[in-house]
């Protein structure tokens, strides 16, 4: 599933395809925040020092114990970065030498100065204020704790007049990948793809070209909303290639929504869960990148992957947008499933091990020198 030999051939490949890389152009969107990364604190030392809560089971040990009183939980800022799924994705694409513009909530009508180094690698447009993370991240996992007000100014009517109806569908119909991420978080993202499928699909010409899809956790919206959002992704298929994007939570909760088997949760069962998911949707390509590994479903075939060992990593918050841009790369690039999971894999594993986005040469690098356990 992930041999030497796979790995020195995806290197290969990727270095080959610099000439290619280049030539890619991306258009994404449609969200925008800023991330402040933050330890709970468990016990605290000194006013330098703390021992932070290691794991969300006992941060919620923690609020247990005050219901029905009260509790004091200090966080500790470790880095404020630019945040949501679409920058992230977008610049992590960028990073590879991808042409990329962007459209979302970045800071209106001034963009915020945490996007300042987003937009000298590309092409950078914004309609609102962005939304804000603290991301409390634990050795298990982390806690997203969003606000997101002025994503509803993210809608159909701002993207005509504060970016322009021109501009966006010229984007749409020529960019070699389009990629909707956050559907979660943006509450008329719905309204704007059946708008997009509405007015703009029907006039696309020329080959076909990729879109993706990333519904960003969507167990806070309703059974209805999700159903509506999959119907639009999917209908997608009919003028693109699709590719929907979930993690393992993700897939449960769409299993759930579609009536399928979700009680199996074995690697094999979440394969099977893809493969019903992938069929029910028809549509080009699902995949899940659960934490250790990662799998894509095309024409019923499933494909899986393990991912690097990373014991420690520096950060977590981003790991999946960045596993998503190095999957969208392969596919870009005409690789299969397995060789694009491998890129995948590679992508989020280089970012949790480092804290910044690979370049292609250093992701071939890191094929080619595979983190190892000890």
């Amino acid at each position: 599933m992930n041999t030497p030999e796979l790995r020195a051939d995806c290197a290969q490949k990727l270095l080959a395809a610099s000439a290619q890389i280049c030539r890619l152009t991306a258009f994404v969107g449609l969200d925008g925040f800023v991330d402040e990364i933050v330890h709970a604190v468990d016990k605290r030392e000194s006013a330098e020092s703390f021992e932070r809560l290691p794991t969300i089971a006992k941060l919620a040990e923690r609020l247990s114990a005050a219901a029905g009183k009260s509790t004091n939980i200090e966080l500790v800022n470790q880095r404020t970065k630019l945040g949501g799924n679409g920058p992230i994705m977008a610049n992590a694409l960028a990073r590879f030498g991808i042409k990329v513009t962007y459209l979302g909530a970045l800071g209106y009508p001034n963009l915020h100065p945490v996007f300042n180094g987003f937009a000298e690698a590309a092409q950078v447009n914004s309609i609102a204020e962005p939304g804000h993370t603290d991301a409390l991240e634990f050795e298990d996992g982390k806690v997203m704790l969003g606000k997101s007000f002025h994503l509803k100014e993210v809608n159909w009517v701002n993207i005509h007049a504060r970016y322009g109806k021109e501009k966006f569908t010229e984007q749409i119909s020529s960019a070699d990948f389009v990629g909707f991420v956050n559907w979660t978080m943006i509450p008329y993202m719905s309204d704007i793809w059946q708008s997009i499928q509405e007015e703009l699909c029907p006039k696309f010409g020329g080959p076909r070209r990729i879109i993706f899809f990333d519904l960003a956790d969507p167990e806070k919206r309703s059974s209805r909303d999700i159903s509506r959002a999959l119907e639009l992704i999917a209908g997608f298929e009919r003028y693109l290639d699709v590719i929907l994007g979930l993690n393992e939570k993700e897939a449960y909760e769409i299993g759930n929504v579609l009536a399928l088997a979700t009680n199996d949760r074995s690697a094999e069962g979440l394969s099977t869960l893809a493969r019903e998911i992938h069929c029910r949707l028809a549509i080009r390509t699902l995949m899940v990148h659960p934490v250790t590994f990662a799998l894509a479903v095309s024409d019923g075939v499933v494909e899986l992957v393990e991912g690097p060992h990373v014991a420690k990593p520096l950060i977590t918050t981003g790991a999946g947008d960045h596993f998503n841009s190095g999957f969208c790369l392969g596919k870009l690039l005409g690789l299969g499933n397995r060789m694009s999971l491998l890129t995948g894999v590679a992508t989020s594993g280089y970012y949790v091990r480092t804290g910044h986005s690979p370049t292609v040469e250093e992701l071939a690098g890191m094929l080619r020198n595979w983190p190892r356990k000890k």
